[in-house]
């Protein structure tokens, strides 16, 4: 059993920065991948972000130059470092980990971009 707990998003204007952070319940590694991706009203999620167990990281071509996914394995913590937000992307963003060939998802949290 995986757990995920996100924490951070929020409201900000254009062009402002936020960042998300996802705690695991697991050891980051043993992940075969972590990610993030977004939801926007009436819209399909979609992925935003992406990191391999070994540290290989992957964008979705929207926010390549603004987004950065990292992590922190002595935290079993993964964040998202988004930077120059657009109003586009307000969304209710989610995290997910693949582990043993599942997917977990953490609960959403919800970044409103505003113009």
């Amino acid at each position: 059993q995986v757990q995920l707990v996100q924490s951070g998003g929020g409201s900000v204007q254009s062009g402002g920065s936020l960042r998300l952070s996802c705690v695991a319940s697991r050891d980051i590694p043993s992940f075969s991948v972590m990610g993030w991706y977004r939801q926007a009203p009436g819209k399909q999620r979609e992925l935003v972000a992406q990191i391999s167990g070994v540290g290989n990281t992957d964008y979705a071509d929207s926010v390549k130059g603004r987004f950065t996914i990292s992590r922190d394995n002595a935290k079993n913590t993964v964040y998202l470092q988004m930077n120059s937000l657009k109003p586009e992307e307000t969304a209710v963003y989610y995290c997910r980990a693949t582990w043993a060939s599942y997917g977990y998802w953490g609960q959403g949290t919800q970044v409103n971009v505003s113009s």
